[in-house]
């Protein structure tokens, strides 16, 4: 039995595509999470074709957050596939939970009127789908796709985040959010020059956008691997993960983990990566590998400083930029032959 994890490049600047095979002698099945920008949507269809057939099914399809540039190239993969389920989560389905934060002015139909244009993408997908006779899926804390548990978001944080998305109406009591656990643990470090032993990534970051802390992270456990996907993440979301992995007996270093939001300082801390993937080890003993892929002319990601937690903590580092990368677990090898990132010694200080 195998499972191969394939990071597509998404054109020249934010978004993922992933595709995972996962399977035996007997044969595969495949999930997609993401399809980058619209226009990214094509050279997806192209690779899928090119390794998998024309006729193959795509058996799940997740988006794993409601950001165009990773939902939206999936509109031509669902029309050009067969697709056994999609998941995604549409912020107007819980219109009744949070009408009662914003502006009396605001009826019910209204503001998912509003909502529901500002998402046209994910409109879209609903419809395709249900023209094929088949229901979007939520994604929440507990579903399983394929070998997939999903860990975050909870039903609960993902509902409390919709007043405060971009694509939704300003909530009529703008009030300060919590702060996040790795806020309220730790303080801020003194910034300084990197060696393997001195560690200066935010321990309380300027907070991601609340539509990236309602990204999925899912965890794929398949045969003795353990692949930790994140999306966009942020600290809030990836500590909810781990603190849900931990009440399952699931929570460990992964074998393959994807770097969240091509590597933004703002979306790791070293307490969350700490109980993902232990504590910094000097990278004298390989725990797993690290992924991201990167817009093409994002020269100054993944940032050097949240490089170098992965490799501090056992994690070598593998950046895509314009050629697509494959990570197989029981399969063959292909993709481009990337080398390790190097460690970071001069990093940046803002």
């Amino acid at each position: 039995m195998g499972i191969g994890v394939e990071f597509l490049p998404v054109g020249d600047s934010d978004g993922d595509a992933i595709l995972i095979q996962y399977g035996d002698n007997t044969g595969y099945r495949l999930n997609l999470v993401d399809g980058g920008y619209a226009q990214n949507g094509e050279a997806v269809i192209e690779h899928i074709e090119q390794y998998y057939g024309r006729d193959v099914i795509i058996n799940n399809i997740v988006v794993s957050h409601a950001d165009n540039d990773h939902a939206a190239g999936l509109i031509p993969v669902l029309k050009r596939f067969r697709v056994g389920a999609l998941w995604m989560n549409r912020p107007w389905i819980y219109a009744n939970q949070v009408i009662d934060q914003f502006h009396g002015n605001w009826t019910l139909q209204g503001w998912i009127a509003d909502v529901r244009a500002k998402h046209e993408y994910l409109v879209e997908l609903e419809a395709i789908a249900r023209s094929r006779g088949m229901e979007p899926q939520a994604v929440f804390q507990g579903a399983h796709v394929g070998p997939f548990e999903i860990l975050a978001p909870s039903p609960q944080r993902y509902i409390s985040l919709i007043p405060h998305l971009d694509k939704t109406p300003p909530p009529y009591r703008s009030e300060l959010k919590p702060r996040s656990f790795a806020a309220q643990a730790l303080g801020l470090l003194e910034r300084v020059k990197e060696t393997m032993d001195i560690e200066t990534l935010d321990h309380n970051p300027p907070a991601t956008s609340d539509s990236n802390e309602t990204s999925v992270v899912q965890l794929g456990m398949y045969e003795n691997r353990k692949i930790l996907l994140t999306a966009d993440v942020g600290p809030e979301g990836f500590f909810e993960a781990a603190q849900y992995a931990y009440h399952r007996g699931i929570l460990g270093p992964p074998d393959l983990v994807q770097i969240p939001h091509q590597g933004s300082r703002r979306n790791v801390t070293p307490a969350v990566l700490n109980a993902w993937l232990g504590s910094p080890n000097g990278g004298s003993v390989r725990r797993g590998t690290a992924m991201v892929m990167v817009g093409a002319k994002k020269d100054d990601h993944p940032r050097g400083k949240v490089k170098n937690v992965f490799i501090r903590r056992g994690y070598p580092v593998f950046v895509g930029r314009t050629g697509w990368m494959r990570k197989p677990y029981g399969y063959e090898s292909r993709g481009v032959n990337i080398q390790p990132e190097p460690f970071s010694y001069d990093v940046e200080e803002d």
